[in-house]
C-alpha cells in the first residue's frame, strides 16, 4: 500500500477511541440487561465488533500490527440483530428433489388430471407439466411426506424464520419473494442434509474404533 493510501495517525487514533467508547457502551448494556437475549446487549456487541474490526484494519494498514482480540461469530451464521419482540415474521422454505422415476411422476399427475378439470398437463405431458399439476393439487408438506410415491428423491432442505417489525403490504414482495431477507433477522433456522448423517456416522465409527482397542491397564498404546 502506498503512503498516500495509508490511514493517517489521527484516523488510527480515532478508531482506537471508538473501540474504547464501544467497550463502555457494551459494559453498560451488560450491567443493565433484562435477560439472556437483551436487544441492547446485542446492539452493543455488534457495535463493539464493528469498531474493533475497523481499528484492527487501520492498525494493520498503518503499522503492520494486529490486535489480540477476536470477536466470535455464532456458529450458525450472522448474529441476530432483529426486533426482540417481532410483530411479524416470514417462513422461508427450500426443499430439493431429484426426479428419479419420471414415469411414476407423470402417472400420478395424469391420475389427478383425470379427476380435476382445472388440472391440465401442459409442456407436452412431461415432468415439467406433471410438477405443476401435483403442486397445484397437494400441499408441499404432503409431497414431502409422500415423495417416493411421486418418483422423487429428497435432497437438502432448510427452513428459516425471519423476524420483521411489521407485516409487508399486499403484493409488496411478490416480484422478488426471497430477495429481501436479511440474514441478521433470521430468528431460527432448521437444516436437513445427508451430510449431517455422514458426519455423525464418522463420529460413531471413531468411537467404535476407540472402544475396540485393547489396552493393558497401566500401559499407554504407542
Amino acid at each position: 500500500m502506498s503512503d498516500a493510501a495509508l490511514p493517517t495517525v489521527a484516523e488510527v487514533r480515532a478508531a482506537a477511541e471508538a473501540v474504547k467508547a464501544a467497550l463502555d457502551r457494551h459494559l453498560a448494556a451488560v450491567e443493565r440487561r433484562t435477560g439472556d437475549e437483551d436487544p441492547d446487549v446485542y446492539a452493543a456487541f455488534n457495535e463493539l465488533a464493528a469498531a474493533a474490526e475497523e481499528y484492527d484494519e487501520l492498525l494493520y494498514d498503518r503499522y503492520d500490527e494486529v490486535t489480540p482480540f477476536e470477536i466470535p461469530a455464532p456458529e450458525d451464521g450472522a448474529p441476530y440483530t432483529g426486533p426482540a419482540e417481532p410483530a411479524a415474521f416470514s417462513v422461508l422454505i427450500r426443499r430439493d428433489y431429484a426426479v428419479v422415476e419420471p414415469p411414476r411422476l407423470i402417472a400420478q399427475a395424469e391420475r389427478v388430471a383425470a379427476h380435476d378439470r382445472d388440472a391440465e398437463l401442459d409442456h407436452d405431458g412431461g415432468t415439467a407439466g406433471a410438477l405443476g399439476v401435483l403442486f397445484g393439487e397437494y400441499e408441499p408438506d404432503e409431497i414431502a411426506s409422500r415423495y417416493k410415491e411421486f418418483g422423487l428423491e429428497e435432497g437438502d432442505s432448510t427452513l428459516w424464520i425471519a423476524a420483521s417489525e411489521e407485516m409487508a403490504e399486499p403484493g409488496e414482495w411478490l416480484g422478488s419473494p426471497f430477495g429481501h431477507t436479511d440474514p441478521e433477522h433470521v430468528l431460527h433456522r432448521f437444516d436437513v442434509s445427508s451430510v449431517f448423517d455422514e458426519e455423525a456416522d464418522g463420529f460413531d465409527e471413531d468411537e467404535d474404533e476407540d472402544e475396540g482397542e485393547s489396552v493393558t491397564p497401566g500401559l499407554t498404546p504407542a
